[in-house]
C-alpha cells in the first residue's frame, strides 16, 4: 500500500485501526495490518466548511476588509465536515470554552471514507 505525499498542516486526526481492520478480517493478511496501522496515524487537514460560493475574478479583486460576501446557505444549515477536501459528514457548530467546535450529526462509513480519500476498501 502507497501512502499519499505529506499533506498540508491540518487538525490532527487519529482514528481507531479496528475501524478499517474489522472490516474484512477474514481478508487482511499481517501486511495489510500494518499498512492500515500506518495509514491511520497519518495527519491530516479536517476543515469545517460554512459555506460555498463562485465568484468573478474582478469581484473577488474588489473586495476589502469589512466587505461582507452572502451565501445561499442558510444560518441554521449543518456544516460540512471535511478530511483533506472530501466531504466525510456534517454537523452543528457549538461553543467549547472560548472556542467553537462542531457537533457530529452525521458521518460516512469509515469504509466510504477510505473509498472518497483515494484508498481501498474491499
Amino acid at each position: 500500500m502507497e501512502l499519499p505525499p505529506r499533506l498540508s498542516r491540518g487538525v490532527e486526526v487519529i482514528l481507531p485501526v479496528t475501524q478499517v481492520v474489522q472490516a474484512h478480517p477474514e481478508s487482511a493478511t499481517n501486511a495489510e495490518a500494518a499498512d492500515a496501522k500506518r495509514l491511520l496515524r497519518l495527519r491530516v487537514p479536517v476543515i469545517v466548511k460554512l459555506a460555498e460560493r463562485r465568484m468573478r475574478l474582478d469581484e473577488i479583486m474588489k473586495l476589502t476588509a469589512g466587505a461582507i460576501i452572502e451565501f445561499d446557505k442558510p444560518a441554521e444549515a449543518p456544516l460540512d465536515l471535511m478530511v483533506s477536501n472530501v466531504a466525510i459528514g456534517a454537523g452543528d457548530v457549538v461553543k467549547v470554552g472560548e472556542n467553537f467546535g462542531l457537533r457530529i450529526t452525521r458521518i460516512t462509513r469509515p469504509e466510504d471514507t477510505i473509498r472518497a480519500l483515494g484508498g481501498e476498501s474491499r
